[in-house]
């Protein structure tokens, strides 16, 4: 069904044998556990620091893989996908956080950061959404008043993948009355630091295993030190990564489409209603002709993305694309493939449900569809 791709070499395809031997020694075994605990443990994200997975693009002075491929990043992505392992946001630490690490931190916030960062030993986070303020960036209310050697930071973000675990979080604050564009900064609050409060581990539908958590800040003293990048400046920082960011879920859905179709196909040769299996009903080949086309067609584009974006050549409106378009499949094809199963896709037991459930969020995180849209609709008709 899928047809031969050209995006990987043997090296990509070597990492991928890595990748797939961890999920099966570390993550599937324990994974029905951390979704009942509602977290990951922290031994899985050490072993994933030992196994090199961790920080790929990170300079190999600080323990990193010292590649700027994304690729390596892709087969990941890929792998969790498929293996439903929801739970451990690897994807956060390596490719929306590291490179705010890597970019804007000093040579003295390298050395501090970057080894735990690629160990395991220091799970990151970042923090945008507030209560208030969820795709626009701009309307941001926390503030971080300048205090001379500290800023003092006050308010509350929500929605915070890795909120429970994280022992670095990147915190996006107003600097100026105004905020805005040319008023945010991006601030590093450690674990432990006073006044620093994490809420509720929150209780979602989907991706139960991954923790999600309300942050609150009250009165912090961060210090000047922890200052990420320049004063005011956070909003250029932010745009000029959002690119990799939307393309990893992008990634992460095509993925995800392929795998719950190749299910579904298996199941329905198998599945027999009126004597005869469901793959010899008319409607079941041509759902499955439409789904396995437009995986193919998603899977060339968002392939295409990712060799753009090794060049240096993929753009806001092009990762916008992907990402909407890629998240839409991948809820599309879930909720067919559900229907499909019959009684048994409704069964949390079966993968194609934790799939739907788990890949409901695709379309809303790392900015909603309907901002996609919005992103690439001003770029045709400015």
């Amino acid at each position: 069904m899928t047809a031969t791709r050209d995006l990987y070499t043997p090296d990509h395809e070597a990492f991928r044998d890595t990748v797939r031997a961890f999920l099966a020694k570390e993550v599937l075994p324990h994974h029905a556990r951390w979704e009942q605990e509602g977290v990951v443990s922290r031994e899985v994200w050490r072993a994933a620091g030992a196994r090199g997975l961790l920080g790929l693009a990170v300079p190999e002075e600080y323990g990193g893989g010292g590649t700027d491929d994304f690729r390596y990043s892709a087969v990941l992505i890929e792998e969790f996908a498929r293996a439903g392992a929801s739970g451990l946001a690897i994807s956060l630490h390596n490719d929306i956080v590291g490179p705010y690490l890597t970019t804007l931190a000093t040579e003295e916030q390298k050395r501090r950061w970057l080894p735990g960062h690629t160990s395991g030993r220091l799970v990151t986070a970042v923090a945008m959404s507030e209560p208030g303020a969820g795709s626009d960036l701009q309307g941001i209310r926390t503030t971080a008043t300048d205090e001379g050697d500290h800023y003092l930071l006050n308010g509350s973000k929500t929605f915070i993948s890795n909120g429970i675990l994280a022992d670095l979080v990147v915190v996006v604050a107003r600097t100026t009355p105004e905020g805005g564009r040319a008023g945010q900064s991006l601030l590093v609050v450690e674990r432990g630091m006073p006044g620093f409060e994490r809420g509720r581990n929150l209780d979602k539908i989907g991706q139960k295993a991954q923790d999600t958590a309300e942050l609150f800040f009250r009165d912090v003293r961060v210090p000047k030190e922890n200052l990420l990048g320049e004063e005011n400046r956070a909003f250029p920082a932010l745009m000029a990564h959002l690119a990799q960011e939307r393309l990893a879920i992008a990634v992460g859905a095509a993925a995800t489409a392929e795998h719950v179709l190749g299910l579904t196909l298996t199941h329905v040769k198998n599945r027999e209603a009126f004597g005869h299996p469901l793959a010899h009903l008319q409607h079941i080949r041509f759902e499955a002709a439409e789904m396995a086309t437009e995986c193919a067609v998603t899977r060339g584009f968002v392939d295409q993305c990712v060799l753009d974006h090794c060049r240096g050549e993929l753009d806001a409106v092009r990762a916008a694309m992907a990402k909407w378009w890629a998240t839409e499949l991948q809820k599309r094809i879930a909720d067919r493939c559900l229907q499909l199963h019959g009684g048994y896709g409704y069964m949390t037991e079966y993968p194609v449900a934790r799939a739907f459930l788990d890949g409901r969020v695709q379309t809303i995180y790392g900015g909603t569809t309907e901002i996609m849209k919005e992103i690439i609709g001003r770029s045709l008709l400015r």
